[in-house]
Parts: structure tokens; sequence; C-alpha cells
């Protein structure tokens, strides 16, 4: 196999990232906006020594999974990689994708199928990130480039975003060339102005600031939280519970009430000065700490009936995953938004004694090869 060498392969699956997979005289090759299925005339791109990444040339028979782009922007524009696939094809390749990594990185197979949580598949994203453009205007980052693609709409985006796209009332804040917006139902916030406002979630208002992280799909978000309420009911009511990386207090918010006190684990102070407005009284514990802090300070076995944990893509650190895995609670439901590091940590938490009873996918990023994964953890302890 040579760089610049054209072949002819059908691609197998989607990966992690959302490139094809084919293989060529025994060796992998990924090839970008394939879809599974698809029997390709490929080129060469680069070589490594266990694999090789490929541009399509030609698709010579195309994939029943394939359907065409709605946004005319697709391909040059950065925020979608998977508009050319159908909407079903891409929850069964979310699904295998979790599958690979279960099985790849952590070594075992989930006792049962995920259930997946589909999303609309347009008009989804309350959280959007925009660029300021050179020229004049915002936009998103091109894929393939630093360079800013001039935008007068997204039908990703959540539909109060894009009513202000079209009205071009989206104005960058003078200080920042990336800045955030927030819409969803009445709440429209943005960095320029006004940055904070409230949102209601089931039967919850949350105080949000478009400058720190939240959840950007808010009909997933209210399932997710209704799940994790439900299970919650399981674990020990004597016992208090943990919300670590807990952000603005959108679990905690929920879960205060189901035990004698909740601990809000927070490193960012921006995010915990939130999280204090939005799970307020005298029995929430805020600490505003690492998760290593927090997990050094635990005495053996971990005092909890129940730990949420949610923590960024990376996941959990090496230390935080020892100590759950060798004194965690009974019950630990953890939120992540990398199959890679789930698969990783799942595989500690069970090798410490912990079961994976319960999984699901949701869909928070139609469009994109991204997914949320919820899984819940019982042990003995």
């Amino acid at each position: 196999m040579l760089i610049g060498e054209i072949f002819t392969a059908r691609v197998e699956t989607l990966v992690a990232g959302g490139m094809g997979m084919c293989r060529l005289r025994g060796r992998t090759v990924f090839a970008p906006s394939a879809a599974p299925g698809d029997v390709i005339a490929g080129r060469i791109r680069d070589l490594r020594r266990d694999w090789a990444l490929a541009e399509i040339l030609e698709i010579l028979e195309p994939s029943p999974g394939r359907t065409g782009p709605r946004c005319p922007k697709y391909g040059p524009c950065g925020g979608c990689s998977w508009q050319h696939l159908t909407y079903p094809t891409q929850l069964a390749e979310k699904r295998n994708i979790l599958r690979d990594a279960l099985v790849r990185i952590g070594g075992f197979s989930p006792p049962q199928e995920p259930a997946i949580h589909p999303s609309p598949p347009y008009e989804y994203r309350n959280r959007v990130q925009f660029h300021r453009s050179p020229k004049g205007g915002i936009g998103f980052k091109a894929k393939a480039s630093g360079n800013i693609i001039p935008l007068l709409d997204c039908p990703v985006a959540d539909p109060g975003i894009r009513q202000a796209l079209r009205e071009k009332r989206i104005i960058p804040p003078p200080e920042k060339n990336r800045f955030t917006v927030y819409a969803w139902r009445d709440t429209f916030l943005s960095e320029a102005g006004p940055a904070r406002g409230k949102v209601r979630l089931l039967d919850r208002e949350l105080l949000l600031d478009a400058g720190v992280f939240f959840q950007s799909n808010g009909p997933l978000l209210e399932q997710v939280i209704s799940i994790v309420k439900e299970k919650a009911e399981a674990a020990d009511a004597e016992k208090k519970a943990a919300d670590v990386y807990c952000g603005v207090g959108t679990f905690g918010a929920f879960l205060k009430d189901r035990f004698p006190r909740l601990d809000a684990v927070e490193e960012n102070k921006t995010a915990l000065i939130l999280a204090r407005e939005n799970v307020p009284g005298g029995e929430v514990q805020p600490w505003a700490v690492s998760a290593d802090s927090w997990a050094k300070a635990q005495p053996d076995p971990m005092p909890y009936g129940f730990v949420i944990v949610d923590p960024p893509r990376q996941g959990l650190s090496p230390f935080v995953r020892t100590r759950l895995a060798q004194s965690g609670p009974p019950l630990l439901a953890y939120l992540s938004c990398d199959p890679a590091s789930f698969a990783r940590d799942a595989a500690g938490l069970v090798k410490g004694g912990y079961s994976l009873e319960d999984l699901h996918i949701f869909d928070f990023y139609p469009q994109t090869p991204h997914l949320e994964i919820l899984g819940f953890f019982f042990s003995d302890f």
C-alpha cells in the first residue's frame, strides 16, 4: 500500500469520530463522509503502521443508509459530519460504536443492548458556539482549516437561534472572537448579553449562564433527569448522595429532596456559584474542589447511598476510578460523552466489583457521531 494508491472497497461500518472503515489487503482504511455499505473508489492519503487514511473519489454503489444533506454548508462546515446518513442509520451506528468500545477497550460485553433515546434530527441544539468572521458576521469553523464559514442559518440549531441568525440579531461580544448562545422555549441567552437567565426543566427552574457549560439538548436532558431520579429511588435514602462534576447543579436540583444531604462537587467556581442558586438549602454541601480532591477526602467505604458522575470527555481520573471501584456507593450513575473513556472506566468499575446492569444511549447530537451514555453500576459494598 502506497500514498496515492487508488482502490475499491466496501465500507463495513462507522467508527468513533465518524469515519467509515474498510479493509484493503488486511489493513484497516478509514474514509470520511462514508456510509456503511458504500462501495467506494478511494485514494490513500496517509499511511500509519496499522492503518491508513483515504479520501473518497467516487461512490460506486451508494449505501441504503445514505441521504441528501439538509444544509447547503454541509461538507466544508465543521459543525456536522453525518448529514449524509439517514437518521435510523445514525442511531444504529452509534449503538455499534458503543458496543465496539466496550468490547475492544473495556474487554466485556454489556448484559443487554443499550436502550436508545432518539432526538428530533434537526432544530434540537439549544447551545451553540459561534466564531466571529474576519469579514464581519458570525459562523462556524471550517472542517479542514481554521477559516470561518459565515452563516445566516443552521438547521440543527434551536428555532430561536435560527430565527435570530436569519434576522442577524446574534452579535459577537466586542472582547471575544468565540462566544456561546443558548436558547430554549422562552429563554434566549448570549455571552453578548443578557448572559444569565432561567430555564425550566421538568418542574424546576435553573439559573444558567451562556458562558458556562450546559447540556445542548433540552428534551433529552429531561429524559436523562427522569431516569436518574427513578433509579435513585432504589438507593438507601438514609445515606447522603453526591453529584460529582455537578456543573450548575442540574442533577442535584432533582436529587436533593431524596437524600438527607447532597454533596455538590465542582471545580469550576462560576458553575458552582450557579449550582448554589439552583440547589439551595442547608442540606447541600458545596465542594469547590477537583473530583480527585473530593475522592481523597472520603473515608473508606465512601458514606454515600448514591453518586452520579458526569465527567468531561477524558472521563474519570485513575485515582477517582480506583476509589469508586474499591469503596464506592451501592448505586453509581455515570453520564459520559465519550465511548472510549466510558468503556475504560466501566472496565475498572466492573473489575472492582460493580455490575453494569442498565445502559442507555441518548442521541444529544444528531448529524454528528457524538453520543451521550448513561450507565448504572450496582455493587454490594
